[in-house]
């Protein structure tokens, strides 16, 4: 059974000021994502299955049915507010929804193989899906998951700090912990630092962390339900608290549920968090493109 691609595309591009997601960055305004399916199809995934918000079902479409077509094929899953479905009797105010751990929990009615999450807008290179698509094909189990590694320097921005979830791995691959930093960038000495609420942190520049692409089996959606619901008892009143992966992992990790193989990949990593990177997607794509990584027109 071929593995299926779960693109997280739901986020409402705050920090970018527009849709993002589908957004124009290759020479014939191919999107960033475009860029992931066609090295995921290239892997040998199967079916790409993005997670979107009902509202823009019609516009997902219209942008991606036409190319893909006969290539591979396609679902669509709806994160929403409604906490019933997972018999949660309450209504909470949010701006915004769940977090990327709860987008994963909406496709646990349409995804019955093992699986890649990714993040819509972020670019992650050939090598990461081919070694993801290997792991699930021959080694993925439910109590054995993994997550694709990226080098700390070669994932931050010039123009701002990001969210990073910071590895820490033992000596066997496996992550013993992930912490997700919500304030990390580069210093004016090119080394990596992370601000959190007691000060400032060095990191070493080869660290690894999670650009969100992780590997599991469809056990995942039964082992983090609990946990999501959990998290909304005890955040109900914090309107911007979310349900991120690593919070899953790092639970499954102490609880003894699962281990997370860390894939570690050479790749450079480049994504928009904000206006000013797009210049320098832009140019990451044209040289992939002249370097003859990707063919001019991507799906003619």
């Amino acid at each position: 059974m071929k593995p299926t691609l779960l693109i997280l595309a739901a986020g409402m591009a705050s920090r970018y000021g527009s849709m993002k997601q589908v957004d124009g960055f290759g020479p014939n305004g191919e999107t960033i994502i475009d860029y992931s399916i066609y090295d995921a199809i290239k892997a040998g995934f199967g079916k790409v299955t993005f997670i979107i918000r009902e509202e823009f079902v019609d516009s997902f479409k219209a942008i991606f049915e036409p190319k893909l077509a006969g290539r591979v094929e396609t679902d669509y899953v709806f994160q929403s507010y409604d906490l019933k479905q997972f018999g949660i009797d309450k209504e909470i105010e949010r701006a915004k929804p769940w977090g990327t751990a709860h987008a994963v929990l909406a496709a646990r009615n349409q995804v019955n193989e093992p699986f890649c999450v990714i993040n819509a807008d972020d670019y992650y290179g050939y090598d990461a899906f081919e070694k993801m698509a290997k792991f699930l094909t021959t080694e993925v189990k439910d109590d054995l998951y993994s997550l694709i590694g990226y080098q700390i320097d070669r994932t931050l921005s010039d123009y701002g700090s990001v969210s990073r979830g910071v590895c820490k791995v033992d000596d066997n691959g496996n992550m013993v912990e992930i912490n997700e930093r919500t304030e990390v960038y580069f210093k004016e000495d090119g080394s990596v630092a992370y601000k959190d609420a007691t000060g400032e942190y060095a990191l070493p520049n080869d660290t690894r962390v999670s650009m969100n692409f992780w590997g599991f089996t469809p056990a995942i959606f039964k082992q983090s339900e609990q946990m999501f619901v959990d998290f909304v008892a005890a955040n109900e009143n914090n309107p911007k608290a979310e349900f991120f992966i690593p919070l899953a992992a790092d639970k499954l990790i102490k609880d003894g549920t699962a281990a997370f193989k860390v894939i570690p990949t050479g790749s450079k990593w480049f994504g928009v968090t904000y206006k000013e990177d797009k210049p320098i997607v832009q140019k990451s794509i044209s040289e992939l493109v002249a370097n003859g990584v990707y063919p001019e027109k991507l799906w003619d």
